[in-house]
């Protein structure tokens, strides 16, 4: 598949702009295993990369310019200059976060004392689109990616990437995202989940064993989350900790909650509930991978869904009955539970390898969305993070 992107992005660069690309980078999109809405709440997430990505062809320019085709949108085309200020498209909502990145990393190299050069990039990607599958997070840190190889910025981590694209989406794009599908973009290990602290944005790759799949399945019910109800919740919660005297959620443990519940609104105490449960859950939950104990995982995927369904309020009924569907069919075997931001978007099932063409196959003949469509399902195993990519083909 990334050869394929490759080899488009090869060709909308030449189509676009008449020249081949000096370099081609990529990053790919995240699966969240456990740990909902936990990452703005300092608190911890285990996500992992999957086989779906974002790629970029990338040529120099000898100029201020940024210049982007997208191959996925028609071969449209955002120009604008690096001299002048930079500001959101009033048509091409992709080009807001290709904007958003290159002003934030504009402004973390300025104090540095380093500066951008002008670009021509081309863009295709295969990471679903309104799935909860962070396409907007891999876009992002492949934008950044593209300019850190371009100019060899290795003062940039992986780290700083991650922040970078983050502040993109909160500040330019305007979604108050934590920082867990851009650091898990940036930074993932092939093979591996990664227990990411989102306090200290440290982070504990997991291995998954090898006969263990992640099998995601979309529901078919499109969210979006500038438009949603994303914000609300984070609001929800930062009035909880400031009611239970802390800084973050994090801080709260199930003891406190309860003990100093008194005259919080019921509502934001649901949610904080959420909030401090899922810690305990994805701290466990890492444990037990790391174990090969998938009868306990999937226990604790099983309570996490309950927890976003009942406290925090975030799935849908028909992702309910995709995920009963899906908890059955896997039985002991392994867990099923929504994942991503919510209000639609798609399950993930843990399971093992040999599973999965009956687990698929009942959750075929058992689910239909609300409009009658059938289920997207696609099998992958834990991706690698953002980096430079191998030609598709000798550039010319």
């Amino acid at each position: 598949m990334t050869d394929t992107l490759n080899a488009r992005t090869a060709d909308a660069l030449q189509s676009a702009f008449g020249h081949a690309p000096d370099l081609w980078v990529q990053a790919p999109g995240r699966v969240n295993l456990i740990g909902e809405h936990t990452d703005y709440n300092d608190g911890f997430v285990l996500p992992c990369a999957i086989d779906y990505r974002t790629v970029i062809a990338v040529k120099a320019r000898g100029d201020r310019q940024v210049r982007v085709v997208a191959a996925d949108y028609g071969h449209a085309v955002d120009t604008f200059d690096l001299d002048a200020p930079i500001t959101p498209h009033p048509d091409l909502q992709w080009a807001n976060y290709v904007r958003g990145t290159v002003m934030m990393l504009a402004e973390h190299l300025a104090p540095l004392g380093l500066a951008l050069c002008g670009a021509d990039l081309a863009i295709a990607g295969n990471v679903p689109q309104g799935a909860g599958l962070s396409s907007s997070a891999s876009l992002e840190v492949a934008v950044g990616q593209a300019f850190k190889a371009l100019l060899g910025l290795d003062s940039v981590s992986q780290t700083d990437l991650a922040l970078i694209a983050q502040r993109a989406e909160n500040r330019f794009v305007g979604v108050n995202c934590g920082i867990m599908d851009q650091l898990i973009s940036a930074r993932a290990e092939a093979g591996h989940a990664l227990l990411i602290d989102c306090r200290s944005l440290s982070g504990q790759p997991v291995h998954l064993p090898e006969a263990v799949a992640v099998m995601i399945v979309h529901s078919r019910v499109r969210r979006g989350l500038v438009g949603s109800e994303y914000n609300t919740r984070r609001t929800q919660c930062e009035a909880a900790a400031r009611h239970y005297g802390v800084a973050a959620l994090r801080d709260v443990d199930a003891a406190q909650l309860v003990h100093d519940r008194g005259g919080l609104d019921e509502v934001v105490f649901r949610r904080a509930r959420h909030i401090v449960t899922e810690n305990a859950r994805t701290v466990d939950a890492a444990g037990a991978l790391a174990a090969g104990d998938l009868v306990r995982l999937g226990e604790l995927m099983a309570a996490s869904h309950v927890s976003m369904r009942d406290d925090f309020e975030i799935t849908h009924p028909a992702i309910d009955q995709l995920v009963e569907i899906a908890q059955q069919a896997v039985g002991h075997e392994g867990g099923a539970r929504m994942t991503g931001g919510g209000f639609g978007g798609c399950v993930v099932v843990l399971l093992p390898d040999a599973r999965i063409p009956d687990v698929q196959a009942a959750i075929e003949a058992a689910y239909r969305s609300p409009d009658g469509a059938p289920p997207t399902i696609w099998v992958s195993h834990a991706a690698t993070g953002a980096g430079a990519l191998a030609p598709a083909h000798p550039a010319t």
